[in-house]
């Protein structure tokens, strides 16, 4: 199966497809049979959308993305995409379990796993941030300057969901890099390209440890991700005995997921050093080396364009260099012991003892892992890969032949019947209540599923795409003083309704009328502070949070 992998898409969608087709052009085929985007996809439907993305108000741009939207354009190849941090995050909303926001381009949703042809594939949006792990997606409209930028972070809830699978996976998606993936692969080079990640890997603040938490347990064939603007290749080895501990402990830190675990993703793309080109439709060879010339950069510009020869190590923590002495926070030690005991970080043990371990799946029967990064659509980039994907093995159940199509997954909805009682908007989550514990309720809810859905002939994900919010008007500008309404979305509904599940995104027209009338106007500026301090670098109405990382 020919999949083409892109990076972020930043509402370049004519340019992406235009280098697809000219790729294929180059090696003599046809077309492909998906698209998979890794997040900052930015569906942007009309002017409205923009006041719902983290983004500076001077670098807003409509993208292309509403011309899908409205039906002048249909994608030419059937796209799958996941959330990142630069969305907007409204659209998504309404499509939490995933949903077409266009013809011919599928929304993964918070967390997902579909099946198209023979790939049975899960997604993980979002980013990482420690304080916001453990809440609910309490974010409603209309957002403030917090919310719209703790909309898009990963939730345990969502990832809880992901770790219940106990079968394969074959490719596995997300936004941010799995943490300590890094050091899986040529680091030394990666740290030339991107110096700032030095640091930050070295203390164990680069990436997610959500979806490392979700590779570990899935152990899919590949892993794609985006979000760092570079092209990054690494090799996870399961069958290696220092890598086979089982279930979560797999090569992560004890207390990574502890509750208190208050580090951010500081590594997002700070769009105040450089203003970018709009792309053009060009098709780099995947494996060109070339200079980077366009990087919008978290602290400096970058010279050498990391060329990712994959190091296959035995373990995430074993390449690792020794850690610092200064904790994560910037906190040295010393003072840290002078603090009160309630202000003491958890030690590994006492989080170990709070976090479940779960046992390894027996039909996860793979034990290697590619994992690919890739760059964002501009010229001299290398932000697209075109691969031939076969399953893990050839016992896989879907047996479809071309032209595929996107099917649900039997697991995964009996996954999402078992925490359908759980509200994901309303505080607070409840606890995890263990793998034994879920793992009975799972397989009554297989035999539902079997029974309503299987034998119903309803397992074919419908294509049902319809147009909620206004379409484009260039008449209103790109900074609009309202902000956008909310709207129950006809696939979510339909998806409540076939898995016979309350439907907690919708609201009725009062009472988000009246949401939207109490909140104050949009914030227009769109200034976001680099340094410390109120404003810092740049000023603007947002509070910088030191290290120049730029916005979440």
């Amino acid at each position: 199966m020919r999949v083409a992998v892109e990076g972020c898409g930043h509402g370049t969608l004519h340019a992406i497809y235009a280098s697809i087709q000219k790729t294929c052009q180059i090696q003599g085929w046809d077309g492909i049979d998906l698209l998979i985007i890794g997040g900052d996809f930015q569906a942007v439907r009309n002017s409205y959308d923009l006041n719902a993305m983290s983004v500076p108000a001077k670098y807003r741009a409509i993208g292309d993305f509403h011309e899908y939207y409205s039906g002048n354009r249909v994608a030419p190849y059937l796209t799958l995409f996941v959330g990142g941090n630069h969305e907007a995050s409204n659209h998504l909303w309404e499509l939490y379990y995933g949903g077409w926001v266009a013809p011919n381009i599928y929304y993964l949703g918070a967390a997902n796993v579909v099946n198209f042809g023979s790939l049975r594939i899960a997604g993980l949006s979002g980013i990482w941030s420690g304080p916001d792990y453990r809440k609910p997606h309490s974010e409603r409209l209309p957002y403030d300057f917090k919310e719209v930028k703790s909309v898009y972070h990963q939730r345990e809830l969502d990832v809880r969901k992901l770790l219940q699978l106990r079968t394969q996976v074959h490719v596995g998606v997300s936004h941010d890099w799995p943490r300590k993936i890094e050091w899986q692969g040529d680091y030394e080079q990666l740290f030339r390209f991107k110096p700032h990640f030095e640091s930050d890997a070295k203390t164990g603040r680069l990436g997610s440890p959500a979806a490392r938490y979700v590779v570990d347990r899935l152990r899919p064939k590949w892993w794609f991700a985006a979000h760092l603007h570079c092209k990054f290749s690494a090799t996870l080895n399961y069958d290696q005995e220092t890598n086979s501990t089982s279930g979560r402990k797999l090569s992560m830190d004890a207390d990574r997921l502890h509750t208190n675990d208050d580090t951010h993703n500081t590594n997002n793309v700070n769009l105040e050093s450089k203003m970018e080109q709009s792309p053009k439709a060009e098709a780099p060879s995947p494996l060109a080396n070339v200079r980077n010339t366009d990087e919008i950069d978290l602290d400096m510009d970058d010279d050498d364009l990391c060329t990712s020869k994959p190091a296959i190590v035995e373990s995430a923590t074993s390449a690792m260099p020794p850690h610092d002495t200064t904790e994560t926070d910037g906190v040295p030690p010393d003072l840290r012991a002078q603090l009160p005991a309630s202000f003491a970080r958890p030690t590994p043990a006492a989080a170990a003892a709070a976090a479940p371990s779960m046992s390894h799946p027996e039909a996860i029967v793979n034990n290697r892992t590619q994992f690919l990064a890739l760059d964002k659509c501009l010229p001299n980039r290398r932000f697209l890969q075109i691969l031939e994907i076969d399953p893990v093995s050839e016992s896989s159940p879907i047996t479809t032949s071309a032209p595929y199509r996107f099917t649900y997954d039997k697991e995964w909805l009996a996954i999402t019947r078992t925490f359908a009682s759980i509200n994901p908007l309303a505080s607070p989550v409840s606890a995890d209540e263990g793998e034994p514990y879920y793992r009975s309720l799972i397989e009554t809810e297989e035999a539902w599923i079997e029974e309503n859905v299987v034998k119903a002939g309803m397992m074919v994900i419908p294509e049902n795409f319809q147009i909620t919010a206004p379409i484009y008007d260039p008449s209103v500008g790109l900074h609009p003083k309202d902000h956008p309404k909310e709207y129950t979305n006809p696939q979510t509904v339909a998806f409540c309704k076939l898995l016979g599940i309350d439907n907690f995104f919708h609201a009725s027209e009062e009472d988000r009328e009246e949401r939207r009338l109490k909140a104050p106007a949009p914030d227009s500026s769109g200034g976001r502070g680099r340094g410390r301090g109120s404003g810092g670098k740049g000023g603007g109405a947002w509070r910088g949070r030191g290290r120049g990382r730029g916005y979440r």
